[in-house]
């Protein structure tokens, strides 16, 4: 009897389903003739400047991307179809991530499915993280570390500065069943972007996909770069005097972030607090100036890709997988656009691992960000001598146009 009635279950849904009525609308057939990448995208790479806007990449960098990402991202054709060419393929993820437009009217404008471009948009999003990744965003090494400490030293004066750190919310519509994990100070819904920039506002490590409830000394507590800062596996440099201070005696390298990050001995945030005597307020400054190089960047990327803008209604693992999309491009249009085809040379290249530190890595319970004695030490160091008279020597003087505000800084506050 059982048997039977499931039978006859079976039988009612199958008559109750909704049949297609059409194989492939008639508005989409026309997609080779009518379609917006067989027409106006070809228009447009008469017009580089009017391409550069619409895809945010030129046409030698559309046609190098398509070299590298072409081969994961090819579908072969069978006896029903002809399957989406793979510049065609690439150039609807890049117009969604240009755009943030939903899924609909890029479906509408290109001729496409809508079902079709949901699943173009994320494999081709972790076609180019794969394929890009190696190249321009490697894990770093000590001589790696050692170059992004020179750099902020002569663009932002800050010595044995390794990176500065910050997180970043990308706003997301509320998964379902996801209760209040996503829901972040700011009262939206957001998953959590955390990066670790250079002097030249480009990306060395990412981690993306933290929850958006989290604070940011939760998020890298949680992420396999706070894990590996935490146990020493990074492979930073050792102590290095800092420049015209000998008697101070060796330093540890340091990252520099803001309040909402723990103080570390490699990683420094300002002193807390607004009524501050005149040395410490010194401090937050020079530090707060080399923090800006990752809000630049954030700025850019997200004047860049207007994704971030908008409100993404994807689930949280192929908004993870369009954001670092995204980041790993960042790199890449910066590089391509100095006519350097990789960050690195080969010889540095080789044996990299093929992916940064990074991921969804969650822990039930975070630890203590209480300072040690060690990291406030050396956070007083670093105040002794961007206080002392040898800061305002000739190789740690601001450019021209932050003279002004250091001497602000130094007499005024």
């Amino acid at each position: 009897m059982n048997r039977e009635k499931k039978l006859l279950a079976v039988a009612l849904l199958y008559l109750r389903r909704k049949r297609r009525r059409l194989w492939v609308h008639s508005t989409l057939q026309r997609r080779r003739q009518l379609g917006e990448f067989h027409r106006l995208v070809l228009e447009l790479r008469l017009d580089g400047h009017r391409f550069q806007r619409y895809f945010r990449l030129d046409c030698e960098q559309f046609d190098r991307l398509l070299a590298t990402v072409g081969p994961l991202i090819a579908r072969a054709d069978t006896t029903y179809r002809q399957a989406i060419p793979q510049a065609e393929r690439l150039a609807i993820c890049l117009r969604f991530l240009a755009t943030g437009d939903s899924y609909r009217s890029i479906a509408s404008s290109y001729r496409t499915g809508i079902s079709t471009v949901a699943s173009i948009v994320p494999s081709v999003a972790r076609a180019i993280w794969s394929s890009l990744v190696a190249n321009y965003m490697p894990v770093p090494r000590e001589e790696d570390w050692c170059a992004i400490a020179e750099g902020f030293r002569q663009r932002w004066n800050f010595p044995n500065c390794m990176g500065s750190i910050d997180g970043k919310h990308m706003v997301i519509q509320a998964p379902p069943n996801s209760g209040s994990a996503y829901h972040n100070y700011k009262g939206t819904f957001s998953i959590v972007l955390l990066a670790v920039v250079d002097a030249r506002y480009l990306f060395r490590v990412v981690d993306v996909g933290a929850y958006g409830r989290q604070s940011d000394g939760g998020t890298l507590a949680n992420s396999a770069f706070g894990k590996a800062l935490v146990a020493g596996t990074l492979n930073l440099p050792g102590d290095h005097l800092l420049p015209g201070a000998e008697y101070l005696g060796a330093q540890p390298h340091v990252f520099v972030a803001d309040e909402a990050f723990p103080l570390q001995r490699h990683l420094m945030r300002p002193f807390p607090g607004s009524n501050l005597p005149h040395t410490k307020r010194v401090f937050n400054y020079r530090l707060s100036r080399a923090r800006m190089a990752v809000e630049c960047t954030f700025g850019i990327l997200a004047a860049q890709w207007r994704l971030y803008r908008r409100v993404v209604c994807l689930t949280p693992r192929n908004v993870e997988a369009c954001v670092k999309a995204t980041c790993v491009l960042h790199n890449f249009l910066r590089w391509t656009t100095r006519d350097q085809a990789s960050p690195l040379p080969d010889r540095v290249r080789e044996g990299r691992e093929a992916q940064p530190p990074g991921g969804m890595l969650h822990l039930h319970r975070v630890g203590s960000n209480n300072a040690t004695r060690e990291a406030m030490r050396v956070r007083e160091t670093y105040t002794s001598y961007f206080c002392s008279a040898l800061a305002r020597s000739p190789c740690m003087t601001c450019t021209a146009g932050n003279s002004k505000a250091l001497l602000r800084a130094t007499h005024i506050l």
